[in-house]
This record gives C-alpha cells, sequence and structure tokens, in this order.
C-alpha cells in the first residue's frame, strides 16, 4: 500500500483509502470474476472471517452464525465464498497439524488476513480482539521470510504456529502479555509436552521478558519482528 506513505498516516485518510482498496478488491477480485450475485451474503461471509482471526474456523459455524442472523446459507455456499477470498489473497488459509499423528488435518483451520488494516477500516481496532490480531502479524511476518506454517494440534493443546523451512522448524506461542502465572502456564504448557529439540518460542509485547523456561525461549514480540535470528 504505497499510497499510504503520502498521507502522513492521518487515521481519518488512511482508514477510508484502505476502505476503497477493500472495496476494489471485494469487487474487481471477487465479485466480478466469480460472477457473484450475492453481494450482501459475500459481505457477511467477509465480515465473519475478519472478526474471527485467531479462531477456529468452520464453514458450518458460518452457516450458523448467519442463520441465527435469519441468512440461510448452505455450508457449501460458504466454502465457495471463501475459497474465492483465498484466490484473491485478501484471506490465507492455516491448516492444523497433528503432531502426534504427524499428519495434516482437513478440518477447524484458522483464517489470516492479508493486511490486518483491512479489518481495522471495516470492523474498527478493538483492544479485546489483541491476541488474533498479534497472531495475524506474526503470521504474516512468518509467510513473508518463507516458511511454511501451521496451526499445531498435540491432544486437546494447540500451538499457535507450526513454521518450516527446508530442514529448520520453529514452534511459536503468542500472548500478548504474560501478566499472569496462569497465562504463563498455559502458553508454556503445551511446549514443554513437545519432546523433539527444535527451537520454542512464546512471543508477547512484554517489556521485562524474564528468563526462558525449560529451554523455552520468551521474547519480546516486536525485537522477534525484526530479528533475523530466529533459532
Amino acid at each position: 500500500m504505497p499510497a499510504l506513505h503520502h498521507f502522513d498516516f492521518n487515521e481519518e485518510v488512511v482508514y477510508q483509502y484502505i476502505n476503497a482498496l477493500y472495496s476494489t478488491i471485494l469487487l474487481k477480485d471477487v465479485i466480478k470474476r466469480n460472477n457473484i450475485r450475492n453481494i450482501s451474503l459475500l459481505e457477511n461471509v467477509t465480515r465473519f472471517i475478519f472478526d474471527n482471526i485467531g479462531n477456529i474456523f468452520s464453514a458450518k459455524k458460518v452457516s450458523d452464525f448467519l442463520k441465527s442472523q435469519r441468512i440461510n446459507v448452505a455450508v457449501d455456499t460458504v466454502q465457495n465464498y471463501v475459497s474465492h477470498l483465498l484466490s484473491s489473497f485478501a484471506v490465507y488459509k492455516v491448516p492444523r497439524y497433528d503432531i502426534k499423528g504427524k499428519r495434516l488435518l482437513e478440518l477447524h483451520e484458522k483464517y489470516f488476513l492479508g493486511d490486518i488494516g483491512f479489518r481495522n477500516a471495516l470492523l474498527g481496532y478493538r483492544e479485546q480482539d489483541i491476541s488474533g490480531i498479534l497472531e495475524n502479524v506474526v503470521f504474516l511476518e512468518l509467510k513473508r521470510r518463507g516458511w511454511q506454517v501451521a496451526i499445531g494440534k498435540l491432544g486437546d493443546l494447540e500451538i499457535d504456529f507450526i513454521a518450516e523451512k527446508g530442514t529448520q522448524k520453529l514452534y511459536i506461542q503468542v500472548a500478548y502479555l504474560l501478566a499472569h502465572p496462569a497465562t504463563i502456564d498455559r502458553e508454556f504448557a503445551v511446549l514443554k509436552k513437545i519432546k523433539d529439540n527444535y527451537p520454542k518460542i512464546v512471543l508477547s509485547l512484554d517489556t521485562f521478558i524474564g528468563e526462558d523456561v525449560d529451554g523455552i525461549r520468551r521474547l519480546n514480540l516486536i525485537e522477534f519482528l525484526l530479528s533475523d535470528d530466529w533459532g
């Protein structure tokens, strides 16, 4: 979005520009290319995805939600609309990987946005959504650096990201702040159960990081994004 650099980061002007870009992508790249007639339904599906970044996704969940809003839509239709959004690169699908079974799962993936600015322009910034936003930021940086990314599943526990590139692998947990012992236990517990020797990292916005835990690195998220050393 190079034009943003000419707006002196005036919030109102920036949001107007991003909204215009969003409308252009939705209109040209999705609606016209796929000859979509129910534009309102596409907008509702898009809004649901934008509103649920970082959450487990299923087309049935979207269908059920829309039905609760008195909008009847088949699961197959939701899947078709999601595939159109994927082809426009407005969103990215991240599969789940079963660490114990060593296989990718076909259900309960997550979706992240190609640019978090689209979400803020469409829905507004909401502080309570910060965890999903931070996950989206980390996902985009991993993808930008050429890593293959999946969500990890280990029993009933979840790893935010398993990132692989060649022979390299990283396990990553993303948290807003590690301010409470319960939060620390939750973020570190699943990584402690992984028995291989690949790097394991917990990222947060804490300015005081503290010591590593059982070989699991604690890093400031911003410093991680700016660093060249992720091993």
